[in-house]
């Protein structure tokens, strides 16, 4: 094969992998378009058959509707405490949690280890009875601090700070050992520094994680001003009819958080991920 037609099998090759990216990427946006144009509907339009993408008119009113059924900012407020309190513990505990068991040395610690990954094959709804009746004999029923108690702590995230640690090179701690550095030192000023990736990668998942938490909210509170936006969303679906345009408008506010803290953080996300030991 000449020189050419290598270089033309090659441009040939990157034109088909960039159609099968461009395809691959169009159908993951295409829904989230539809929400979108949804919103902006009426709903007989949202309803034809067949289907139209664009409204005839763009309508405001499905946005307005949200803020009539449900008290949107009080929503709002408790999953932004929400997530806020429980990135801030999962980041701390986590991390110490992780430290530990990827550089300490003590008794059981690969027991302990295997018994905490036990906890994530665990199914979640297995300690929703438990948990319930722990909040109650607490007092905590209907209030923020019962939705946001179960989510200060996770084997996930200690599993991804231990693998994280294990990648930082061990010399770095013998060095600051032999120049009389205490292991609390150590922890604080050199690896939780260089261990920010990692940080990032796993406040990103738990703040997903707790700002799409359904069930666990609609358990633990009935009033409605106490309830995630989650909770809230999904109680703006009917029991005999469903009005599309407002579920997808309120889905979108709903959403629009977290999509401009994965833009924000998207880099740091990707190279915690990556230096993690969890990409594949």
């Amino acid at each position: 094969m000449t020189a050419k037609s290598r270089s033309q099998s090659d441009k040939h090759r990157l034109m088909l992998v960039h159609a099968i990216l461009i395809m691959g990427s169009a159908v993951m946006v295409f829904p989230f378009i539809w929400q979108i144009m949804t919103s902006f509907k009426t709903s007989p339009e949202a309803l034809l058959v067949p289907p139209k993408l664009l409204p005839a008119a763009f309508q405001f009113s499905a946005y307005e509707r949200v803020f009539a059924r449900i008290p949107f900012w009080d929503m709002f407020y408790v999953s932004v405490w929400s997530v806020g309190v429980r990135t801030i513990a999962q980041v701390i505990f986590c991390s110490m949690a992780g430290y530990a068991f990827a550089r300490l040395r003590f008794p059981f610690r690969n027991t302990l280890f295997i018994m905490l990954l036990a906890i994530m094959m665990v199914p979640r709804e297995i300690y929703l009875l438990p948990q319930t009746e722990i909040m109650k004999a607490l007092g905590l029923l209907d209030t923020i601090a019962a939705l946001t108690a179960p989510g200060l702590f996770s084997a996930f995230g200690t599993f991804l700070m231990r693998q994280f640690f294990l990648t930082l090179p061990m010399s770095l701690e013998e060095a600051a050992r032999i120049d009389g550095a205490s292991r609390i030192r150590i922890f604080f000023e050199i690896m939780l520094p260089l261990a920010k990736p990692g940080m990032v990668a796993l406040a990103i998942f738990t703040a997903l994680w707790s700002w799409n938490e359904l069930l666990w909210p609609i358990v633990v509170n009935s009033d409605p001003s106490k309830l995630n936006l989650a909770a809230g969303i999904s109680s703006l679906a009917g029991t005999r009819t469903i009005d599309f345009p407002m579920m997808m408008a309120g889905s979108l506010m709903a959403q629009l958080p977290m999509i401009l803290l994965f833009i924000v953080l998207q880099k740091r996300f990707v190279e915690g991920i990556a230096t993690s030991g969890l990409k594949g």
